[in-house]
């Protein structure tokens, strides 16, 4: 039921990210990256209110993070997949 959560609601944009990141524009890609990783690896079948809390705690996790640009790519992937674990 992923199919019923549009991603591109969620999606930042350089102005969401201006307050507190040097680069807002790599800051908004990096947290659009996590937001497709999120929305890709869940489940097809899943109930699309999870869908939206998983989204939505990126966000409160991710968005104000000034490092979200010097982490690694695979660290994101295993933070997402932890997060889809838990």
């Amino acid at each position: 039921m992923k199919h019923l959560v549009d991603i591109h609601v969620h999606l930042s944009t350089p102005e969401d990210m201006e307050d507190r990141h040097d680069d807002p524009y790599e800051a908004s890609e990096c947290l659009n990256s996590i937001l497709h990783l999120t929305y890709d690896k869940a489940d097809d079948d899943i109930d699309p209110h999870t869908l939206e809390q998983r989204l939505q705690n990126v966000w409160e996790v991710w968005h104000l993070n000034t490092e979200i640009v010097n982490i690694d790519i695979e660290d994101l992937v295993d933070w997402v997949d932890h997060q889809s674990n838990t």
